[in-house]
């Protein structure tokens, strides 16, 4: 059905695999949306750039949504809310000071962001009330748009060793596959937070389990190097760690404001104006990210 609406589509919204082949036979088309959350691999950027055919993500749409389960965790870690709940439920609640012996004040710590794209843009506002210091890491970006955003450019290595709580919302691509690896987690100091809620492609996940396991970190993630995860994978059963099952973004208002996006570019792209909603590919870019696509929504 789809090939044979091709030659006269201006407008396509999806994440159909449109090989050079296919485009070719777009004689009409504008603008392709993915509608997932990530610029995926199965789509010949450089014929659509070539052709001025724009490609546009309605990632923000997402952005919200996961700021605000971020927070969310990272309150509970800081906290020990779950860790508190679970020990309650078991009849093994400890009471006053000493429950919170291993806990600690959000407000006013240290926080590291990785990653300073639509995610972390959310985030940063939902700090404020909380008075932390930030530190950003984003090699994609000037010190400029870092520091007009009320944070402090760092390198990862600094970031790394003097937050207290670490957010990644770093994209994965062909040059940061694992970066945050054992060495990188060594510099976090001992009880800090990571929350990982963009892609486990970015962190050497045996690692990190590692660190949850030695008691050195609390540690929170959406995501996972396989979805669905294994049943029998020993993260499953450390006091320490929160588990979320790649539902940060998967809110019914986070999917209503996709068509929002989208709608609202369509529109504009149709009377021959630019799009403003949703983020463009760019070619300098795109061709590095590495996004798989979502397998259980």
């Amino acid at each position: 059905m789809l090939d044979a609406a091709l030659p006269d589509a201006e407008i396509i919204i999806g994440q159909t695999d449109l090989s050079r082949e296919r485009l070719a036979r777009c004689e009409k088309l504008r603008a392709i949306f993915n509608v997932e959350g990530n610029f995926l691999p199965n789509i010949d950027y450089d014929y659509c750039f070539s052709r001025n055919i724009r490609v546009l993500v309605a990632s923000p749409a997402f952005a919200v949504a996961v700021a605000e389960m971020a927070l969310a965790l990272a309150l509970d870690l800081a906290r020990g809310i779950s860790k508190n709940d679970r020990a309650f439920r078991n009849r093994s609640e400890i009471y006053g000071l000493e429950s919170n012996r291993d806990c600690f004040l959000f407000t006013g710590s240290r926080v590291g962001i990785i990653g300073y794209g639509d995610l972390a843009r959310a985030f940063r506002p939902l700090l404020r009330p909380f008075r932390c210091a930030i530190k950003v890491y984003d090699p994609w970006l000037p010190e400029r748009d870092i520091l007009n955003n009320d944070c402090s450019p760092a390198s990862l290595d600094e970031l790394l060793s003097t937050s207290d709580a670490i957010f990644v919302f770093a994209s994965v691509t062909a040059e940061n596959q694992g970066f945050l690896g054992a060495r990188e987690l060594a510099l976090i100091r001992p009880g800090g937070l990571f929350v990982l809620m963009s892609r486990a492609g970015v962190v050497d996940f045996e690692a990190l389990v590692s660190a949850a396991e030695s008691g050195r970190l609390k540690v929170a993630t959406d995501v996972f190097p396989e979805e669905p995860f294994p049943n029998d994978h020993r993260i499953r059963e450390l006091p320490n760690v929160i588990l979320s099952a790649h539902r940060s973004g998967g809110i019914q208002e986070a999917f209503t404001e996709i068509g929002n996006l989208v709608v609202s570019d369509v529109e504009l792209i149709l009377r021959g104006l630019p799009p403003t909603s949703c983020r463009v590919a760019q070619p300098e870019t795109v061709k590095l990210l590495r996004s798989k696509p979502v397998a259980v929504s």
